[in-house]
């Protein structure tokens, strides 16, 4: 039965304000008790509840929509003169000024605000609320566990995900970030899938600050550290594209087709140059070339990674990594597709003497290749399942390694704050924070940042502000505990001595094993000299000699079954022969009872 009552009210008194009073009581409708109603009802006996003491909680989960700032920008113009004054002629203003001075109301209100400005002056001189009192007492961070916090995540504002291929932080200070999204997998891009990259405000994870619009999917992005404007990235086509944030989203300007890399630019690099327009490229096309942003109409120098050093381009081997110290402009290092690290000149001769030295590097690609800004002598690598650090006096082996690793290494760098501490990214997701001075076989910490692929990692340069992006494009800022940040007591000395022992160490070891190589190239060559002085005899026909072999290795057998048998054999003889016999313990036994027995009857 469904009961329905209309509340009339006129139009007029729509939004007006209820106002209540008492009155009489009201029967709108009156029910009367009906019997057939108690059929219905089925009395419940026994009753049984449970009663908890503990107090009943309800969750409830509210998913808010996102809350998006903007920045906008107000120009201030000099205002408040009266219509007949023009505020840019300089004779009028002065004018005006000089007719409010004289006015007894203007020096009234100057004389009550200069008392209020007066005590507020002396109380700033008073009191100084900006005082740091401790600043001269030394904190000692070393004990403090080492930790990592994350501070805010960036994800990628297009569907579907794209995979966040590299970082690069504002250079002048930790405000901005530049990451580029790219599908790198082999023909895994729709044809919905967005070309833009992004540069993100560190406090606002909600929207980007600035998209940049390639022509092609982004596989690196660096900002020039000379202008914060200016930006360069490597396009997946192999394509080099040049921004200035001051004048739109799209490139002002990109090297031809024609002129550029045939596989995707793995990495740019900005030079360090007087003009601040020259940068470098490397692609997995076995070609690094050298631009000029000024003229991207083609590249000022070439280079093939041909480790024959003949620049054959067929025998180049695919750059994955790219390696520039500013403060050894001439020099760079390059890591291949096939696991080595080259080592090379700019400024050599001739273009077979620009690849100085290969190291053997790892057994898979090398992701990550970067020298210890303390330490250029020594150099960072990542590549299949471990870090190595190595030194370029030794091309032999690496100095020091890590463990292998159940996942895959994807990235790492160096600590720009202190000599001894690197990062590892991780297949897993993990983020892995090495210290050398305090343990060598594990990580210092070890953070799961994300349940999916970690890709890259970039830290700031204050040391403090780490970056790592994911597979599906979320990038997550992590901040680090000062133990990690700070320089420590002596330790550029104590990395040192230890980079100089494993050094010295791998030197030794590998000249151990050129005179074990030696040795045997000498024992080699004299049994071949005794045998072509010996001569005469034929060598055995193969069939025969397998045959041979065979029958001995069976003869053999049947003789080691023969001789197990018999032993056996012999030890059940053995065995049924004490069965008879009683134990030499109680045999005594016997011999006492009868001898007392004796003594008895005596």
């Amino acid at each position: 039965m469904e009961i329905v009552y209309v509340y009339t009210k006129k139009r007029n008194e729509f939004g007006r304000q209820c106002n209540f009073s008492d009155r009489e009581a009201e029967l709108h409708i009156d029910i009367l008790p009906d019997g057939k109603e108690c059929e219905n009802y089925i009395e419940r006996n026994p009753v049984d509840m449970k009663v908890q003491c503990a107090q009943e909680m309800s969750e409830h989960e509210v998913n808010t929509e996102r809350f998006e700032t903007e920045n906008r920008g107000i120009n201030h113009t000099e205002g408040g003169w009266p219509k007949d004054i023009n505020s840019q002629e300089v004779e009028q203003v002065l004018r005006y000024r000089k007719k409010v001075e004289k006015d007894e109301m203007y020096v009234n209100t100057i004389q009550q605000l200069g008392s209020v400005m007066e005590h507020c002056i002396k109380q700033n001189n008073a009191i100084d609320i900006y005082e740091e009192y401790f600043e001269d007492i030394d904190v000692d961070t070393m004990d403090e566990p080492p930790s990592a916090k994350t501070i805010n995540v960036f994800r990628d504002p297009c569907d579907p995900k794209r995979t966040s291929t590299n970082i690069s932080w504002f250079p002048d200070g930790p405000r901005k970030l530049a990451i580029a999204y790219c599908n790198l997998e082999f023909q895994g891009s729709s044809p919905d899938t967005s070309m833009d990259s992004y540069i993100w405000d560190v406090e606002n994870p909600n929207k980007p600050e600035f998209t940049l619009k390639p022509v092609s999917p982004l596989v690196c992005l660096e900002y020039n550290p000379k202008d914060a404007h200016v930006l360069i990235g490597g396009c997946y086509n192999g394509q080099i594209a040049y921004w200035d944030t001051r004048k739109g989203s799209q490139p002002v300007e990109m090297s031809p087709i024609e002129h550029s890399h045939r596989d995707p630019a793995y990495k740019t690099i900005w030079l360090q140059s007087k003009t601040g327009t020259e940068c470098f490229s490397a692609s997995s096309d076995g070609q690094v070339l050298w631009w000029d942003t000024r003229k991207l109409g083609e590249p000022t120098e070439k280079l093939y990674l041909d480790p024959t050093k003949k620049q054959d381009f067929t025998k180049a081997q695919g750059a994955m990594s790219l390696e520039y110290e500013p403060t050894i402009p001439t020099k760079f290092m390059v890591g291949t597709e096939q696991g080595t690290i080259m080592s090379c000149n700019r400024k050599a001769k001739t273009p077979g003497e620009k690849i100085v030295a290969i190291y053997p590097g790892h057994h898979g690609p090398v992701y990550a290749l970067q020298r210890n800004p303390f330490f250029p002598k020594n150099f960072l690598s990542v590549g299949d399942w471990t870090a190595r650090i190595w030194s370029e006096d030794i091309r032999e082996s690496s100095i020091m390694w890590t463990k292998y690793h159940s996942a895959y290494l994807s990235d790492s760098c160096w600590s720009p704050t202190r000599p001894g501490v690197f990062f590892t990214s991780k297949m897993d997701g993990t983020l892995d924070i090495w210290d050398i001075l305090f343990k060598q076989s594990d990580p210092t910490l070890s953070l799961q940042v994300c349940d999916e692929p970690l890709h890259c990692i970039r830290v700031q340069d204050q040391g403090r502000l780490i970056a790592t992006g994911s597979h599906t494009g979320t990038t997550t800022l992590l901040e680090l505990s000062d133990g990690l940040v700070q320089l420590q007591r002596n330790e550029k000395v104590l990395v040192t001595a230890v980079l100089e022992r494993e050094t010295r160490r791998e030197k030794i070891l590998e000249a151990r094993h050129r005179e074990m190589k030696l040795k045997e190239r000498n024992k080699s060559s004299q049994e071949k000299e005794k045998e072509d002085d010996e001569g005469g005899y034929e060598d055995e026909d193969l069939v025969e000699k397998a045959e041979r072999e065979f029958y001995e290795t069976i003869e053999y057998e049947i003789k080691q079954k023969e001789k197990k048998e018999a032993q056996r054999k012999q030890k059940e003889e053995m065995d049924k022969g004490d069965e008879g016999k009683a134990s030499p313990i109680e045999e005594e036994k016997v011999e006492t009872a009868s001898g007392g027995g004796e003594d008895k009857d005596d």
